[in-house]
């Protein structure tokens, strides 16, 4: 294998036999770590044109949604539960089946009651209560700006933007450029940081799904909206910042900024979204080419720390879902192989270094 779609197509390979569409873990849930996998089998799709992926995804949707239009397994009260539904549009597009509409149009309609932070700001979940969490722009933003962009619905638009603004001036760190994992903005939380209610650490992957969600949100803003400069010149300067933090190996750490310390690991998700990030970014005019320098420096790091089972590819070194805490916490936290979100993000890098590595 030498090509980047070669690694995708083997890792969705190595999924498909290990799990049929409906028994995708956590079984029966509407949840992000499926959406994660699939929306990077969908990307995989598009660059292929193999319709046993599409297959695959319809048929896992399909065990959720019920022939009127009910999402089964669906916790109202967290955004991972929304995420998922950005695989809805491929099916809206290809099938008169209106059920897809349905769920579409119920999974946007949860945003309009969803509590918000004095600011405006999305809570992470209903139990973390006046809390911004980075990965939240990834669970929401990119279901919003397409349905904005379908349904043409502006409001929207400004709704997605303001919340990576929000996200952005509670996390980001000036010195370093990064941004902390999650917000408090009642200063409640033991990891809340009294002066300003930020986290403690960069931690990797919530780092990495904010540029791969703002990428995600520029594909249906109009480059004349205001908000296309506003999210074009954020996600630059997040990018910028990320590339500082690449190890000698080419990943990049659980914990971005701390790499030189012994408890500190390299991982793997994290890295997959920077690359991605890195070559999305060149691939739409915001960075120049010289950055994928670095994207191929970090496709290799990955690539080149699989493990290969039989027919079998091991995505590893995967951090497993992961609360706030401090840098001890980060440090100890379990890996894990081929897990969902681990998989998805590897996807999700092949399928971009595809286009331009």
């Amino acid at each position: 294998m030498k090509r980047p779609i070669d690694y995708a197509i083997k890792s969705c390979e190595t999924m498909m036999r290990k799990f049929e569409a409906d028994d995708l873990p956590p079984k029966g849930r509407f949840h992000y770590h499926q959406g994660v996998f699939l929306s990077g089998m969908y990307k995989t799709y598009e660059l292929c044109q193999d319709e046993c992926y599409f297959d695959y995804i319809k048929g896992w949707l399909d065990s959720l949604i019920t022939p009127d239009g009910e999402i089964l397994g669906i916790d109202g009260l967290q955004m991972d539960d929304i995420q998922p539904g950005v695989l809805l549009y491929p099916m809206i597009d290809r099938y008169e089946d209106p059920r897809y509409e349905i769920a579409l149009k119920h999974l946007v309609g949860m945003f309009e009651g969803y509590p918000k932070t004095k600011s405006g700001g999305l809570w992470h979940k209903m139990w973390h209560p006046n809390q911004m969490w980075l990965d939240g722009l990834y669970m929401g933003g990119p279901i919003l700006a397409e349905y904005a962009k379908r349904y043409k619905d502006s409001g929207i638009i400004d709704h997605v933007v303001k919340q990576v603004e929000l996200m952005c001036e509670s996390t980001r760190d000036s010195e370093t450029g990064l941004w902390y994992h999650a917000w408090d903005e009642s200063r409640e939380m033991d990891w809340a940081r009294a002066a300003c209610g930020r986290s403690q650490e960069f931690w990797g992957r919530s780092i990495g799904w904010v540029p791969v969600a703002i990428l995600e949100d520029l594909d249906f803003i109009d480059k004349s909206h205001p908000g296309y400069e506003v999210l074009s010149r954020i996600v630059i300067d997040l990018i910028e910042s990320i590339c500082k933090f690449q190890s000698n190996d080419g990943r990049w750490y659980q914990v971005v900024d701390k790499g030189e310390k012994k408890e500190n690991w390299l991982e793997t998700s994290c890295s997959c979204l920077f690359v991605a990030a890195i070559c999305k970014a060149v691939r739409i005019g915001l960075l120049d080419e010289s950055y994928l320098s670095q994207a191929r420096l970090g496709f290799e790091g990955v690539v080149n720390s699989l493990i290969y089972d039989g027919d079998d590819i091991v995505v590893n070194n995967v951090c497993i879902g992961t609360g706030v805490g401090d840098y001890q916490f980060y440090c100890e936290r379990p890996t894990s192989e081929n897990d969902l979100h681990g998989v998805g993000a590897f996807l999700i890098m092949c399928a971009e270094a595809e286009q331009m590595l």
